[in-house]
């Protein structure tokens, strides 16, 4: 059977309710299912309060969860990855979808913009990751080599290379222009979900349900460093703008920052009250962002570790969150099949 339809059966009737109690032990495949296969959401549902931050639009039209959201360099569109099996390409500034990308044949996870605006990124559970011309929306390579599905994807800083992260446990770098697979790297031992290149395009950063973060060269593919701390499946890993930080997400509700070069952590950001799925900084290195299960996003001050506000209107888990390139913004994908754009201009 499998895996993907093994995860429907398995997942609980219940996986909705969230509780800030501590975490139970489960089978590795009963949270997995959880996370990857999200009941339909409760429209119904309310917010617990209004939110501490401006919310600017809600945008909608996927038909399933959202995995995957990302702004364009120069801020003018976004791009959600949904369960519903396409893309859509948004106009950042009043909310209208522009495009809907078809192509692949199951669930569209992770998604990302080419540092030049003119491409996408696309990783799916059909195990492959696509490449797209944002213009036309036509689909322009396709790439295969994963043996399972496909999840994060990142474009390296000067648009060569692509990155893929999988649950075949591996990241596999792409030549961006050919779609020729250039390197394998080997070293975690559970599925890889989040990956990031650093700012200068050396290192390569990946996130693992085997609970660590491991840092990569990007040129060879040898393992540099692995951070351990986590004490559960790590999700999303990104670098600060200056390359001297990074930050992971947890299912064990956690954020933590580390030193880039030692692999030592710096900071714990303790707060969510449930599995953290994603998270990033901004542009300028002075706040991260963190998507959560608890159906919330929280800014935090990314020296102080110091919480500044929570963002509460989505209905469902939040899966991603991405900052506008002038940080005036912050995008966030749910699985209430929305992508809400907040103002966090005065925050």
């Amino acid at each position: 059977m499998h895996r993907m339809t093994m995860m429907l059966f398995i997942c609980l009737a219940g996986c909705q309710e969230q509780s800030s109690a501590p975490l139970e032990e489960s089978s590795q495949e009963t949270i997995r299912g959880l996370y990857l296969n999200p009941q339909a959401p409760d429209h119904n549902a309310q917010s617990e309060n209004a939110a501490t931050g401006q919310e600017a639009l809600t945008l909608k039209g996927h038909t399933h969860w959202v995995p995957g959201v990302s702004f364009s360099p120069d801020g003018t569109q976004l791009v959600s990855a949904s369960g519903d099996s396409t893309m859509k390409v948004w106009d950042a500034a009043t909310g209208q979808e522009t495009l809907t990308l078809n192509g692949h044949t199951d669930q569209v996870y992770g998604v990302a913009f080419s540092p030049d605006g003119t491409r996408l990124a696309s990783a799916s559970a059909d195990n492959t990751v696509k490449v797209w011309d944002v213009a036309t929306g036509q689909e322009t390579l396709t790439l295969n080599g994963h043996t399972d599905q496909a999840y994060g994807v990142a474009f390296s800083p000067d648009g060569t290379r692509l990155a893929s992260a999988s649950f075949d446990n591996t990241v596999k770098v792409w030549d961006a222009a050919t779609g020729q697979e250039t390197l394998t790297l080997n070293g975690h031992t559970d599925q890889v979900y989040g990956v990031a290149f650093s700012p200068d395009g050396t290192r390569l950063a990946s996130a693992s349900f085997d609970n660590t973060v491991k840092v990569w060269d990007a040129a060879t593919g040898q393992e540099t460093l692995t951070l351990n701390g986590h004490t559960h499946y790590v999700l999303s890993v990104c670098f600060s703008p200056d390359g001297t930080r990074l930050a992971s997400a947890s299912y064990d509700r956690l954020v933590k920052v580390w030193d880039a070069a030692t692999g030592q952590e710096t900071l714990t950001l303790n707060g969510h009250t449930h599995y953290v799925l994603s998270v990033c900084f901004s542009p300028d290195g002075t706040r991260l962002a963190s998507g959560s299960f608890d159906n919330t996003v929280k800014v935090w001050d990314a020296t102080t570790g110091q919480m500044m506000f929570t963002l509460k209107e989505h209905t469902h888990f939040v899966n991603s969150v991405c900052f506008s390139p002038d940080g005036m913004r912050l995008a966030s994908a749910s699985a209430d099949n929305t992508v809400k754009v907040w103002d966090v201009s005065a925050r």
